[in-house]
């Protein structure tokens, strides 16, 4: 796991705000960030956004991309990262949306976790199979993949 007071240390030398856009965890990259005291000048915000209400709603998800890529995709991620961006006063966003478990389908299985990464200058986007681990496991790999993405974003300024 990334040594969460090094990422919010290399925020600050970098001059990065942070929010997050999280559904399949819960504000779990949230709360990691925060654990750290002092992290209120790099934590600006999180969004837990769990159902597509709270998607469209709180980031400005379109109700066309989950209806037609489904709230699991690099679509949807892109847009609740560039949502979060919009909607705080941050420079650097993650986005997390997947599924955690138990179950999944043929199309969509137990353990894929997209992934957005949004600044001014555009935003990537990444789909991680991390397999049936098991909910709090899948769970757990996305907040550390997250954290691990945030690391090298500030890294990359």
């Amino acid at each position: 796991m990334v040594d969460v007071a090094q990422l919010l240390q290399a925020c600050r030398d970098a001059n990065l705000r942070v929010a997050t856009a999280e559904s399949c965890t819960s504000g779990m990259v949230a709360a990691a960030l925060t654990d750290v005291a002092g992290s209120s000048d790099v934590f600006e915000r999180g969004f837990v956004t769990y159902t597509n209400l709270a998607k469209t709603e709180m980031l400005g998800v379109r109700e066309a991309t989950l209806a037609a890529m489904g709230a699991v995709s690099e679509e949807v991620a892109r847009e609740m990262a560039l949502g979060a961006l919009v909607n705080s006063d941050a420079q650097l966003t993650v986005s997390i949306t997947g599924i955690a478990g138990p179950g999944g389908s043929e199309f969509k299985p137990e353990g894929r976790v997209c992934f957005g990464i949004a600044t001014q200058t555009g935003c990537t986007t990444e789909t991680v199979e991390f397999g049936a681990l098991g909910r709090e496991n899948v769970r757990e790999a996305a907040r550390n993949h997250a954290l691990a993405l945030l690391f090298t974003a500030t890294c990359a300024k």
